[in-house]
C-alpha cells in the first residue's frame, strides 16, 4: 500500500516540504522532511517523478552513495526504483541533518580565513571519497551543506539528480570564494570578488580553469592544498630560528639581512668606500627539502629560487671544501652504519642469546617426578585442549537494533551439530555495514557455566567478517564483551585466542555482510567452543 500524495510506501510519511521542485532531465525532484515510522526518525525524503526507467541512472546512482560512511555526506538509507504498476514515483531516503546551512551562516556576513578553510577542506574530504569509488556528487550549492555540531560539516541531497566529477571541483571553489568574501565571481555584469589570500585565489582559479595543466586534477588536491600553510610575515623575533623552517623562510632571511646591509651603506656611504671588503666564508645552512606535487600546487610556490640566490652570493673558494665535505658525508656515513649494526650484533649475541638460553637452568623449569608419574599413570588432568564444548542456551544479540527480531528462532541451528543449517542475519539492502542501520549483530552462547576456552571453532558464510568476544554476564552492552578473536570466515575457521579465557558467555559478533538475494547478509551454521585444557 502507498501513500496517494506522493506515491510512496507507508513507512514513510511526509511532513512538509523543504525546497522547490527541482527540474531534471528525466522529470522533478521533490524534497521532504519525512517521518520513518518503522525505525521512528526523521529522514530526508526525495521522490522522483516518474519513476521506472526515467529514475534508473539517478537511482544507480544513490545506491553507490549507500556505500559511503563519511560524517561531510548523508548516509543513503533507501532507494528503490519503482515501477508504474507499483508506484508511480522512484524514491531516495537520506539522514538527516541537524544544523545551520551555509547559505544562513553567510547572511551575517564572509568566514573568517581559518573557518572557510575547515567548512571547505572537510566538505572536499567527504567528496574526494564519493570520487574514489567513481560517484559524482553534485548538488554543492551553499543551500545543501550544513553546519554540524561539534565543527563537523554535512552535504544534504546526495547524489544530486546529475554530476560530474569536474563540476565538483568546479563547485567546491566557488564555495571557497563565496565563503571568503561573500559573493560568488560569475555574477553577470559585477566585477569579481577580490581573495586577499594568494594561496586561497590560486586554488580557486584552478578550480575554475579547464585549460590542462592549470586546472585542478582532484577534489582529493584541493583538500591537501586547503590545510594549514607557513604564514610568510614576521611571527617570531628576527633572532629566533626554529628547527623547521621552510625555504622560503631561509630565503626571506637572507633578503632582510641583504636589505639592512644595503640601508646601512645608504645611510653611510663614505664610511662604507674606506671598508676594505672581508672575505665571508659562509656555509651553506640546512635547507629542509620541501616536496609538493608541482601539478597540483604550481602557483601556490613556496620556496622556488632560494639555491640559486644562495650560489650566487656564495665565493667561488667555497665549493672545494663544500665538495670535500659531501664526499665524507657520502662514505663516512654508510661505515659508520654498518659499524653500528656489527657492534649491535655481538651485544645481541652475548647478552640477549645467552640470557635466553640460560632459561632452561632456572629451578621448577624441568618437569618434576610427581608430575612424570601421573601423566604416565594416565591421571586425569580435566577436559583435553582443544575438545568442544557443550553450548546450554543462545539468543539474538542486538543490541543496537529498532526491536524487529533478527530470525530469533533459527538460534537453535547455530549450534545443532548441522552444518546444513544455520541462523541468518536478515537482508540489508546499500550496504554489507548492516545497510549503514547499525554495527553489527550476533548471537550470544550460554555454557552454562565458567569454563576455560582456546577459542571459539565458527562455520558460516564465506567473506563474512565476525569477531568472537567473552563476558560474564547475558545482559551487558557490546563493550563488556571482550573481543578474544577476530577475522574474515572462510568456510570452517578456528578463531583462536592469544591467551585461554575462563568465561561463561561467548558472543559470535557479525560485522561486515555479503552479498545475498539483492541485498547484504550472513549465516552462521556452527559455532564450537573450545577448550583450553
Amino acid at each position: 500500500m502507498t501513500s496517494t500524495t506522493t506515491g510512496l510506501p507507508d513507512r514513510y510519511r511526509p511532513i512538509d516540504q523543504l525546497a522547490p521542485d527541482e527540474p531534471t532531465a528525466t522529470g522533478v525532484i521533490r524534497s521532504w522532511r519525512a517521518r520513518d515510522r518503522v525505525l521512528n526518525r526523521d529522514v530526508a525524503l526525495r521522490v522522483h517523478t516518474p519513476g521506472g526507467p526515467a529514475a534508473r541512472g539517478w537511482i544507480a546512482r544513490a545506491l553507490t552513495a549507500g556505500g559511503l560512511a563519511t560524517p561531510a555526506l548523508s548516509m543513503v538509507y533507501d532507494a528503490a526504483e519503482g515501477t508504474p504498476d507499483d508506484s508511480p514515483a522512484a524514491y531516495v531516503v537520506n539522514e538527516w541533518i541537524d544544523g545551520q546551512t551555509l547559505a544562513e551562516r553567510l547572511e551575517s556576513g564572509p568566514l573568517p580565513e581559518r573557518e572557510a578553510r575547515v567548512v571547505v577542506r572537510r566538505l572536499a574530504e567527504g567528496v574526494a571519497e564519493a570520487h574514489r569509488v567513481g560517484l559524482a556528487v553534485g548538488g554543492l550549492t551553499p543551500d545543501h551543506v550544513v553546519l554540524r555540531a561539534g565543527g563537523l560539516v554535512g552535504l544534504l541531497a546526495v547524489p544530486a539528480a546529475e554530476g560530474t566529477v569536474p563540476g565538483d571541483v568546479a563547485a567546491l571553489g566557488a564555495l571557497l570564494e563565496l565563503c571568503l568574501t561573500g559573493r560568488r565571481g560569475d555574477e553577470p555584469g559585477v566585477a569579481p570578488p577580490v581573495i586577499v589570500q594568494p594561496d586561497l585565489a590560486a586554488l580557486v582559479r584552478r578550480a575554475r580553469s579547464t585549460e590542462p595543466g592549470t586546472a585542478l586534477s582532484s577534489v582529493a588536491a584541493m583538500a591537501a592544498l586547503l590545510g594549514d600553510r607557513p604564514r610568510t610575515g614576521h611571527t617570531e623575533p628576527h633572532h629566533a630560528v626554529r628547527g623547521d623552517e621552510s625555504e622560503s623562510g631561509w630565503l626571506r632571511k637572507l633578503r632582510d639581512r641583504r636589505d639592512a646591509e644595503d640601508a646601512a651603506a645608504a645611510a653611510h656611504p663614505a664610511a662604507r668606500a674606506e671598508e676594505p671588503a672581508p672575505r665571508v666564508h659562509r656555509e651553506r645552512p640546512p635547507v629542509p627539502q620541501v616536496v609538493e606535487d608541482t601539478a597540483e600546487d604550481d602557483e601556490l610556490d613556496w620556496g622556488s629560487g632560494y639555491d640559486d640566490e644562495y650560489d650566487a652570493a656564495e665565493p667561488e673558494q667555497d665549493h672545494a671544501t663544500t665538495s670535500w665535505r659531501r664526499r665524507l658525508v657520502v662514505v663516512g656515513l654508510p661505515l659508520l652504519a654498518l659499524a653500528m649494526v656489527i657492534a649491535a650484533g655481538w651485544w645481541l649475541g652475548n647478552n640477549v642469546i645467552s640470557a635466553a638460553s640460560s632459561v632452561d637452568d632456572v629451578q621448577g623449569s624441568t618437569p618434576s617426578a610427581s608430575s612424570s608419574a601421573a601423566e604416565e599413570s594416565g591421571g586425569d588432568t580435566g577436559t583435553a585442549a582443544g575438545t568442544p564444548l557443550q553450548v546450554s542456551t543462545a539468543q539474538v544479540f542486538d543490541p543496537f537494533g529498532d526491536g524487529e527480531p533478527e530470525n530469533d528462532d533459527e538460534v537453535p541451528l547455530s549450534y545443532d551439530g548441522d552444518p546444513s543449517t544455520a541462523w541468518t542475519t536478515l537482508n540489508y539492502r546499500g550496504s554489507a555495514d548492516f545497510g549503514n542501520l547499525k554495527p553489527g549483530v550476533g548471537v550470544l552462547y550460554d555454557l552454562g557455566s565458567e569454563q576455560s576456552l582456546a577459542g571459539v571453532t565458527v562455520t558460516g558464510t564465506a567473506g563474512a567478517t565476525v569477531e568472537v568476544r567473552t563476558g560474564d554476564s547475558a545482559d551487558g552492552d557490546l563493550d563488556s564483551y571482550a573481543v578474544g578473536a577476530q577475522g574474515e570466515l572462510t568456510g570452517t575457521d578456528d578463531l583462536s585466542f592469544e591467551a585461554p579465557v575462563t568465561t561463561r558467555y561467548v558472543l559470535v559478533w557479525v560485522t561486515g555482510l555479503v552479498p545475498a538475494d539483492g541485498g547484504f547478509a550472513a549465516s552462521v551454521a556452527e559455532v564450537s567452543p573450545l577448550s583450553a585444557g
